[in-house]
């Protein structure tokens, strides 16, 4: 299977960006990032996810949610799985 597309809608400032970030990339996984500063990308960010809180991260078109949703995934060992496109739903 091949990798699926991983988008982060965040900001520069913020430390839980910064820390999905560094666990994403410890993984392999290249990032598209999206800044959601202006006005626009925050709302797509909040139409796309239903959150308000940054990151918002998504593997192709599942949401995984933000920085501490991605560790719970990590501790429950489903984060490499997901991934690699192996599994498609939460």
């Amino acid at each position: 299977m091949s990798d699926p597309h991983v988008r982060m809608y965040s900001t520069s400032m913020c430390p839980y960006c910064v820390r999905a970030s560094r666990l994403l990339e410890s993984k392999g996984v290249e990032i598209e990032k999206i800044d959601a500063s202006s006005a626009e990308k925050w709302q797509e960010m909040e139409m796309a996810s239903n959150q308000s809180t940054v990151p918002q991260i998504f593997v192709g078109d599942l949401h995984l949610g933000g920085c501490d949703d991605i560790y719970a995934l990590e501790r429950a060992g489903k984060l490499d799985a997901i991934l690699s496109g192996e599994v498609t739903t939460l």
